[in-house]
């Protein structure tokens, strides 16, 4: 990335009260800062340093090891000080559920705390109560504010910054009561939290509102900028696609979800969330960062929010008004007539796309994405996804393509097969999600993902979930048919939908136990019939 295309960006860039963490400023004009996250125990101090130093290495500017316990917040120092003697500097992140006094104890030793509102204060998604009076309500914003304001001062006293991180699968009964399960209640989740910082005049804050859904996690972001901005706030934005999985479908996942955002100026931090070594997160960060800040330095403007719903086309052999995206190859060919083909083979793709079709009236319009000048295959993935993801999730769906000297005709409609599913637009395969594991998963999950994709994929018509552990399962998996969720050393349980049916079984047995469960509720297809 060039100076100029460096600067060009950072003045387009959503600009932010911006937050320190130690050295590190997050928020635009800062460069967007990269982090992941340790899969290792806390409380193993030799294994946490080595692989936090591992990370370090890769390039993440932010390390976050989770921290379930005051034991694992306490331990937080030994990890630091074995960095800080081996000249290891990154700055650390404590993740916190369900334990604020947790919360207070890492603040005393690492440079950042992540909280989320869901079950700070609230008990989190319990389903138990789902009707609160006005009375009610208030007293329980005001448990909020005597718990969270003295957790601010001691924040403030040690230099600690603080990350409001809401997950779409752990709001609260409260807030689901009033604000419903989706973007609202996401959004209203961390608005009562920022407001307290807002009103306690603290500015160390990142907030991150993350789901495995990406018009879900998409439109979300953009409703919380609004509001923020409704309510004269301007905090930096921490992105990412939560239980992306892994492989090829990981990485498209989080390139739609997280560069749809980049390319509009929106977003100052970001994780990309890969059920791998965690290593394997920051190349495909920086990929993303680079990709979208050469867009947004190209764009005409920044789109801030977008147009809910489908760009209006007839209908013409098969393509446009409200039919199945086409692609390129595979459902149109080249010379479909009164189709409009937009070709984009220059940096500035997706504003040179949204240009084109603004001029083509009602026809239908297939956009089609050209990299001659690309010869990484990995960058060519991010790139495709983030371009033809934007312009999907901004309701241009008439058909897509993708042409590159690195893809075969069928490698291209198989990538536009998964950015389309990305973009939650069709099912090509089953929705597997998962979450990328971290200290508190105590199953080998990256072993089991693999086993339940070989077994499940062609399930299309089925959304299957891969937890590590109770904090995004069952909760971040409600939308999921069946679940596969992490309930002790080696042990799972499995969900239909919220229902647990099976409860701590040994990994070994979990997997037949799941297609046992999918085919008697008659659900399962196999493989020769799937179509």
């Amino acid at each position: 990335m060039t100076d100029d295309i460096r600067e060009k960006a950072a003045a387009k860039r959503r600009h932010v009260t911006q937050a320190r963490v130690a050295g590190l400023v997050i928020g635009a004009p800062a460069p967007v800062v990269v982090q992941s996250m340790t899969t290792t125990p806390t409380l193993d101090t030799e294994a946490s340093v080595r692989q936090t130093e591992s990370i370090a290495a890769a390039g993440a500017q932010l390390v976050r090891l989770t921290a379930q316990g005051v034991n694992h917040a306490a331990n937080l120092a030994n990890i630091k000080a074995e960095l800080t003697r081996r000249g290891c500097g990154v700055p650390l992140v404590a993740d916190i559920h369900f334990n604020p006094t947790a919360a207070f104890e890492a603040a005393l030793h690492v440079e950042k705390v992540r909280v989320n509102p869901g079950n700070f204060f609230d008990p989190g998604r319990k389903f138990l109560k789902m009707e609160f009076t006005d009375e009610e309500y208030a007293a329980e914003l005001a448990g909020i504010r005597a718990k969270f304001i003295p957790f601010l001062d001691l924040c403030r006293e040690h230099h600690t910054a603080i990350r409001i991180g809401v997950n779409h699968g752990s709001l609260s009964d409260r807030i689901m009561s009033r604000f419903g399960d989706g973007a609202e209640g996401m959004v209203e989740s961390a608005l009562e939290f920022l407001r307290i910082c807002r009103d306690e005049h603290f500015d160390d804050v990142v907030v991150s509102i993350k789901a495995s859904d990406v018009p879900v996690m998409t439109d979300t972001v953009r409703l919380l900028v609004a509001k923020m901005e409704a309510e004269g706030m301007a905090y930096p934005l921490h992105l990412g696609v939560t239980e992306a999985g892994n492989a090829l479908e990981g990485r498209i996942k989080s390139a739609v979800g997280i560069g749809s955002l980049l390319a509009d100026g929106i977003g100052d931090t970001i994780r990309v969330s890969l059920s791998e070594t965690p290593e394997n997160e920051v190349p495909v960060a920086h990929q993303i960062i680079r990709h979208c800040m050469e867009e947004l330095a190209l764009s005409d403007s920044p789109v801030r929010t977008r147009t809910a719903g489908r760009r209006p086309s007839r209908e013409t052999d098969g393509i446009g008004g409200l039919t199945a995206t086409a692609i390129l190859g595979d459902t149109v060919g080249k010379d479909a007539e009164g189709v409009v083909y937009v070709t984009a083979d220059n940096p500035g793709r997706i504003a040179a796309c949204r240009r084109a079709v603004r001029t083509a009236g009602d026809s239908p319009v297939v956009t089609v994405m050209s990299y001659p000048e690309i010869t990484d295959r990995d960058e060519l993935i991010v790139a495709a996804s983030v371009d033809l993801g934007a312009l999907l999730l901004e309701g241009y769906r008439d058909g897509i393509g993708i042409v590159s000297p690195l893809l075969s005709a069928d490698e291209s409609v198989g990538l536009c097969r998964r950015i389309i599913q990305a973009a939650g637009l069709a099912r090509y395969q089953a929705e597997i999600v998962a979450c990328p594991g971290c200290g508190r998963t105590l199953y080998a999950l990256p072993e089991a993902l693999e086993k339940v994709k070989e077994a499940c994929l062609h399930l299309k018509h089925l959304k299957i979930a891969v937890m590590g552990c109770i904090v995004n399962g069952p909760g971040e998996m409600a939308g999921a048919d069946y679940g596969y969720v992490g309930a002790g050393p080696g042990n799972i349980s499995l969900y239909r939908g919220i229902e647990c049916v099976y409860k701590n079984i040994p990994m070994e047995e979990a997997l037949g136990r799941l297609v046992d469960l999918i085919k008697a509720d008659g659900k399962w297809i196999e493989k020769g019939d799937a179509r």
